[in-house]
């Protein structure tokens, strides 16, 4: 009879599933993050003056929130019904085509129709990627195997900065649309988790089913407060960062403030955090300790940002 050896924990956080992950991730923030870092380049070549880039760079990060809203709805129902990596391959090509399309566009309407596209598709490789993640851990690797996926997809939005340094906004397009071709390849080699495999054999699950979220009290509370978890990470990142030349002037800055750097600079806070907090998260045992002492070091953040 032959003993199957347990694997460890190393073994675990570096099996295909999490490398590739982390990889899709890295290329997931890369596009994401894109337009916040070329909104001031693209808009200008664009012919827009510095009012309209605001009120018009504002409008496209919003289509593109859209989408990501739309997509995260969308991706959630389609992967629970057919499968994460599924919706892994569509989420790819969508975002991948909209990216390359981007690089393209002469007029400002055009864009946010792209940067809708883009956000929809954008919208499925974070969310089946870190369930895939998960279902493939064991549970006490879940929490640090998240955080791995995080930590180094974080480090997309300092690729995207250096890349739109290096090179013109629209060969920052043409490359994140390439990375999503070559992601595409690396996903062929994963393969589907076992937990989703094992939900297929029970016909009376409803898998997929939207109105599972408000047909519970409980799991619409619990709902509710991953959305509230989320907002202020996106606070952060998509008002004061992204808009940090803006606020640069309010706050009587004499500098000129690059957003492209203040987006590049906050991802490179959320990497490292995101590596720490699955860490501290693992040792106090408790994800909503950590996540709650994270919370306080955003807030404390915050406030130095706006009042210092």
């Amino acid at each position: 009879m032959e003993v199957t050896k347990e694997r460890t924990a190393t073994q675990y956080l570096l099996s295909a599933p999490v490398i590739v992950a982390a990889l899709g991730y890295f290329v997931d923030i890369y596009d994401l993050l894109l337009f916040g870092i070329v909104r001031i380049p693209s808009l200008t070549e664009l012919g827009l003056n510095e009012a309209e880039r605001s009120v018009q760079g504002a409008s496209i990060l919003n289509w593109q929130m859209s989408g990501l809203l739309i997509g995260g709805i969308l991706w959630g129902v389609l992967g629970d019904k057919k499968g994460r990596l599924s919706v892994l391959f569509g989420s790819i090509i969508t975002y991948s085509i909209a990216n390359f399309a981007c690089g393209f566009v002469h007029d400002v309407s055009i864009y946010k129709l792209f940067r809708f596209v883009a956000g929809v598709g954008l919208a499925g490789e974070l969310g089946a990627g870190i369930t895939l993640v998960s279902e493939s851990l064991p549970k006490r690797l879940r929490a640090i195997g998240a955080s791995v996926v995080a930590g180094v997809g974080l480090l997309g939005a300092v690729a995207a900065y250096f890349t739109v340094e290096l090179f013109s906004w629209r060969y920052a397009y043409f490359t994140g649309g390439g990375l999503g071709i070559l992601l595409l390849f690396l996903r062929i080699g994963v393969f589907e988790s076992g937990m989703f495999k094992s939900m297929q054999d029970f016909d009376e699950l409803k898998r997929g089913s939207l109105l599972s979220f408000f047909t519970d009290k409980s799991r619409l509370k619990l709902y509710l407060k991953c959305i509230g978890i989320g907002l202020p990470t996106w606070y952060v990142i998509g008002i004061l960062a992204t808009f940090s030349n803006e606020f640069g002037k309010a706050l009587h800055i004499a500098e000129n403030v690059k957003p492209g750097l203040a987006v590049m600079w906050c991802y490179v806070g959320l990497a490292s955090g995101d590596l720490l907090s699955g860490v501290i998260s693992y040792y106090l045992e408790s994800r909503r300790k950590a996540v709650g002492l994270f919370m306080l070091f955003t807030l404390i953040g915050s406030i130095i940002y706006l009042y210092a």
